[in-house]
């Protein structure tokens, strides 16, 4: 590794606490993430890059530090949105907006790829340039594809990509790598059925879709496999998370079912196969029961694949700096729009423990700051790597 390398005493983590902080304090839905760009946009005014892409996919943001010499292009990435979820915990910096809060983390992970604009700016790259990219969206999976769908990042172009998730359920600061498959694909599926709404005295008068919302839930369930599939790449899952029937009125017979499911896969082609088990399910059960069916597809998640030699230079960063590393024994279930990133450029995301206390997505999750430190020391030590040697 180069001589030029910062050490972690160098690092800013006075600076991306307080970030992370600021950024808590003002989560916003996936679209809407407004004042989080203007925090942000303050924040690397204070470190200026070469060059600041505003209103990136949205309200994404790029900050561009150019070395003296030709060379690659990496690109680092954190998530910006946050959830529609009251915050319950009892902290300074607690969210000050009503139903919405960060306990997905992603003002750490804001913060800890902001955490790389002072190292950047006082240490430039030898050549090349280094991206510090602030997505959209995430959490809809609309945020990876509108920012590469943006005119301006083909000027961009990166060579490399990586991106940063905290993990509950592992030891706060362990290293997770995944040397092929990091996240699963998934998407949403919503059945609309219509019928004819009727007296319930007098159904038959009209058409109800309750057995078929009855049998497509159930049908949905039976395409999970009764054991574990032999091999990790087969897994698929079929999750029913929402269903409504007619209106809640003793004297109305429904003529209106409304299902909502989440497809998961490993593999994207088995999610493909799912699909379209499910949506044939779903138009025969309306074809016999004289039903229209209207179908959508929404929030489609490709799985993230990440580069086994990407993987290996996130491993040889860890070990370098002393942080224990360990490989994912399967790819996570959830899903991440990073995934987009990797189908362009050879790249990986890695994740951190943040310990067995509380899930992603619970009212008291508060991104354990502990990780800020790890975080930027890892990406940094890719950007030596890459940039500097």
């Amino acid at each position: 590794m180069s001589s030029s390398l910062v050490q972690p005493p160098e690092l800013p983590l006075d600076e991306m606490t307080a970030l992370r902080r600021s950024l808590h304090m003002e989560p916003e839905m996936s679209g809407e993430e407004r004042v989080t760009a203007t925090i942000l946009e303050n924040y690397l005014n204070l470190y200026p890059p070469d060059q600041l892409m505003s209103h990136l996919g949205g309200y994404g943001l790029a900050a561009i530090y150019q070395g003296a010499q030709t060379g690659p292009t990496v690109l680092i990435r954190a998530d910006m949105d946050a959830l529609p979820i009251h915050e319950l915990n009892d902290v300074m910096y607690r969210s000050t907006r009503e139903g919405l809060a960060h306990t997905c983390g992603h003002d750490g992970h804001m913060a800890i790829v902001g955490g790389l604009a002072p190292l950047l700016h006082s240490h430039r790259p030898r050549r090349g340039r280094a991206v510090l990219l602030f997505q959209p969206a995430e959490e809809t999976g609309a945020g990876a594809q509108a920012v590469l769908n943006d005119p301006r990042f083909e000027s961009l172009d990166p060579d490399y990509c990586f991106a940063i998730h905290n993990l509950p359920g592992f030891a706060l600061g362990e290293v997770l790598v995944a040397p092929q498959i990091f996240a699963a694909a998934s998407v949403g599926l919503m059945v609309e059925f219509s019928g004819l709404t009727a007296h319930a005295a007098y159904p038959e008068t009209g058409c109800s879709p309750a057995r078929a919302m009855a049998d497509l839930i159930q049908g949905l369930q039976a395409l999970n496999p009764a054991t574990p599939p032999a091999q990790t790449r087969d897994f698929s899952l079929v999750t029913v998370v929402s269903a409504s029937l007619g209106e809640a009125s003793f004297g109305i017979s429904p003529g209106a079912a409304n299902i909502m499911a989440t497809l998961r896969a490993f593999d994207d082609s088995v999610l493909t196969a799912l699909k379209t088990k499910a949506l044939a399910l779903a138009e025969s059960l309306a074809a016999r029961d004289g039903l229209r069916c209207h179908l959508r597809w929404e929030d489609a998640f490709p799985a993230t694949h990440n580069n086994p030699e990407a993987s290996q230079w996130i491993r040889q960063a860890a070990e370098a700096a002393g942080y224990r590393v360990s490989d994912l024994d399967e790819p996570l279930r959830w899903s991440e729009d990073f995934g987009w990133f990797t189908r362009r450029c050879q790249g990986a995301m890695f994740g951190l423990g943040a310990g067995p206390d509380l899930a992603l997505h619970n009212p008291r999750y508060d991104f354990p700051e502990d990780l800020l430190a790890p975080g930027v020391t890892i990406f940094w030590r890719l950007l030596q790597r890459l940039l500097y040697e």
